[in-house]
């Protein structure tokens, strides 16, 4: 019987590689944070934490304090940030479990502060502000009432301020000296407080964006920082999905739901176990492509929730896939980013929407 499942291999030395490589890009004492949000962008966030703190790293971005406790059972000894901020109807976990929320309003920070002076003692968090991104953090209005009135941070151990780049992979976008100056004018009333501002991408606008601390996400998972230039990083996802049929079609034949394409020729067509339930986006039909032995085979008709099928005419006879054979999805011949591009999306998106019927495998 034929295995169905696709195979998913996670390189750890690859992330180990990836962190040095931004280690090397940033001054000490300057830390690097990593994002390791919705399960490490979908590749493990335990697994990943582990090998992060074999390189140093200390301090982790999660978003929500569910993905906090989960690490927090396995990582006692790491500082675990809370992007979301403060939830009050989760309040005694924070404490507990030592998560340091990420305030954002005044609503936040009055009962965070409340908390503290509850429990008697000042608890750790980090303050964001909006510099025109306009999603999280403290407006400027509100900005501007904090520094005038400092006493509201009573009863919270401020361990830093932060703020986060909407244009870090456009090198010459101006919302970037935009927001760094409006980030450098608020820092300048925190002189005794660590900063933080660049991403993946903002740590390669250079020095001045680096601050006291980086939060790099999608670099330390191999995706490309610098769209404009060759990937610096180091792959770190490979994904092969098993051929389940091969069949012979003849010119005027359609393949797929909605009959989208229409063979012009004799074909060879392989259908593979994996779907938009794994992760392959509907809007890869009949534009993406798997690989075999380096030989692209392009996605004919609609990808279904299970089932994708592809074009193996242009495989030599003797070296053509068979039944059990694996395609690359993902590998030396295109990385999430290449796969993106075919979908119209982001490698963010290929990277998290990775199903959860993939045998995983971790290497490193």
């Amino acid at each position: 019987m034929l295995h169905p499942e696709g195979k998913l291999t996670i390189n750890l030395d690859a992330v180990r590689e990836n962190y040095r490589i931004l280690r090397a890009r940033v001054k000490t004492p300057c830390t690097i944070a990593a994002a390791v949000k919705a399960n490490a962008y979908g590749l493990g966030a335990n697994e990943i934490v582990g090998a992060l703190m074999q390189e140093g790293c200390n301090d982790f971005f999660v978003a929500g304090p569910e993905e906090a406790l989960t690490l927090r059972r396995h990582h006692k000894n790491c500082n675990l940030y809370v992007l979301s901020g403060f939830y009050q109807s989760r309040a005694e976990i924070y404490p507990a479990h030592n998560l340091i929320p990420v305030l954002g309003s005044f609503m936040e920070i009055k009962a965070y502060g409340d908390l503290a002076r509850a429990q008697g003692k000042a608890l750790p968090a980090l303050l964001q502000f909006n510099t025109r991104m306009n999603r999280m953090g403290l407006g400027a209005v509100e900005t501007q009432e904090l520094l005038a009135n400092m006493d509201m941070l009573e009863g919270i151990d401020l361990r830093g301020v932060i703020s986060h780049l909407a244009c870090a992979d456009e090198p010459d976008h101006p919302m970037n000296e935009t927001q760094y100056q409006v980030f450098k004018d608020i820092a300048e009333h925190f002189p005794n407080v660590p900063k933080s501002l660049a991403n993946s991408s903002g740590i390669f606008l250079g020095e001045k964006y680096h601050f006291d601390m980086v939060r790099p996400g999608m670099a330390l998972y191999g995706l490309n920082p610098t769209p404009e230039h060759e990937n610096p990083m180091q792959s770190v996802v490979s994904l092969e999905v098993p051929i389940m049929r091969v069949r012979i079609v003849y010119e005027d034949a359609v393949v797929g739901y909605g009959a989208t394409y229409r063979f012009d020729k004799e074909s060879l067509i392989a259908t593979v176990s994996a779907g938009y339930a794994d992760g392959i986006f509907r809007a890869l039909s009949n534009k993406g492509a798997f690989y075999w032995k380096g030989i692209r085979l392009p996605i004919r008709g609609r990808v279904s929730m299970d089932l994708t099928t592809v074009d193996v005419s242009d495989v030599p006879k003797g070296e053509r896939p068979r039944p059990g054979d694996y395609l690359e999805i993902l590998g030396p011949h295109q990385d999430a980013d290449d796969l993106a591009k075919d979908a119209g999306t982001i490698g963010y998106e290929v990277l998290t929407n990775l199903g959860n019927r993939y045998e995983r495998r971790y290497i490193g």
